[in-house]
């Protein structure tokens, strides 16, 4: 019992900046609307979805990022928060044809921060849905029954079902590549 201690005692402070921290408001959130979910922590070093999913143990297709996209020449329409897959690289011209739109581009990181009041590598929609973006969800998601997604800061991600989140936020299922 006592070497158990001792071991616990070393992986809690190997694994102090992972400890439980409070509540983010994507957790808040889903707490509000009774919505099952789990946490997942590790890092908060890594800012890198596909990273994340390797420290967690989880398919890097199942674990998704969300970008922070913007309508060219359309200044008063809303950001878009773009969910994918952390494996997957979005084609931008694909995506302004899905949307109907000329063209679009990623918010560099500075922009994303000031836009959402969230760091980078901690971005989720979910944090966001009282502010002014159109959030859509890549397809693939529809592969999964659950897919994991930051909880809103870095070092946080939360496992939820597909319909859940399709439910809660009103995302709109988007190709992000052809």
């Amino acid at each position: 019992m006592k070497r158990y201690a001792e071991v616990t005692a070393r992986l809690q402070g190997a694994f102090s900046n992972m400890a439980k921290k409070g509540k983010t408001l994507a957790m808040r959130t889903l707490d509000a609307h009774k919505i099952e979910y789990s946490v997942y922590h590790f890092p908060a070093t890594i800012h890198n979805a596909t990273e994340v999913a390797a420290q967690i143990g989880k398919p890097a297709e199942q674990v998704f990022k969300t970008l922070v996209v913007l309508r060219d020449g359309e200044e008063r329409a809303h950001p878009l928060l773009v969910i994918v897959p952390g494996s997957q690289e979005i084609n931008l011209r694909h995506l302004a044809h899905e949307l109907g739109v000329k063209s679009v581009h990623m918010a560099g990181h500075a922009q994303a921060e000031k836009l959402t009041g969230l760091k980078v590598g901690g971005i989720s929609s979910l944090a966001l849905l009282n502010r002014p973006f159109d959030i859509y969800l890549d397809t693939s998601a529809q592969n999964f029954t659950e897919i994991l997604m930051s909880a809103g800061e870095r070092g946080t991600n939360l496992q939820l079902k597909v319909s859940d989140f399709l439910a809660l936020t009103q995302a709109q299922l988007i190709s992000t590549i052809p």
